[in-house]
């Protein structure tokens, strides 16, 4: 059934606008509009990346088993006059319902992760939890190393997720059906790569 969507007002067309304007400037795969502002990303470290590889790791398997899959840069589509995230990954199935070629419908996932840095804590710590359960993302992991916790968010109903649990690095996080896999977050511990000093 077709959803009626709301006009947008003139605000959400000059800030759609900009977010747009920004997007031709700079990669627009690093580029969010995440509650009414517009978020250049930095370039993802080296903790960062080897944190979604170890994770990745664990979930291979099961994703193969599924023909599921793990994408990056790709920006999830909550709604025309909503914002636009782009997760640090996604998982899939082999043929999602996409708004356009680089939107994936956010309700349409089947997993969606966020790695914290210095300059995400409060975008990934209150603005993206609530936006993804309004959207529908049935699991949302959030991974921070600064903390040295993983937190695991599942069945969104009425804007928020009713199910929330949070481990230290080192204990096992179980993913619910159809899953059914615990993730060892111990592996997070030793993710930081060595850094060569000059000479």
């Amino acid at each position: 059934m077709a959803k009626l969507l709301a006009r947008p007002t003139a605000a959400e067309d000059d800030l759609l606008a900009q977010y747009r304007t920004v997007c031709t400037h700079f990669d627009p795969q690093r580029v969010e509009l995440i509650h009414g502002r517009i978020v250049v990303s930095p370039m993802p470290t080296g903790l960062h990346n080897n944190i979604i590889a170890l994770l990745l790791f664990q979930l291979t398997g099961f994703l193969m088993e599924r023909d599921w899959r793990p994408w990056t840069n790709i920006k999830l589509f909550m709604g025309t006059q909503t914002d636009r995230f782009i997760p640090d990954l996604v998982v899939v199935s082999k043929r999602p319902r996409m708004w356009g070629q680089d939107e994936v419908y956010a309700d349409d996932t089947h997993l969606v992760v966020e790695v914290v840095s210095p300059s995400s804590v409060n975008d990934d710590y209150h603005d993206k939890p609530a936006a993804y359960a309004a959207a529908g993302v049935p699991l949302f992991l959030r991974i921070d190393p600064i903390k040295s916790t993983a937190d695991l968010f599942a069945l969104p109903a009425e804007g928020a997720f009713t199910h929330h649990t949070e481990v230290t690095f080192g204990a096992g996080l179980a993913l619910p059906a159809p899953w059914n896999l615990t993730l060892d977050t111990a592996v997070f511990n030793d993710a930081e790569p060595t850094e060569d000093q000059p000479g």
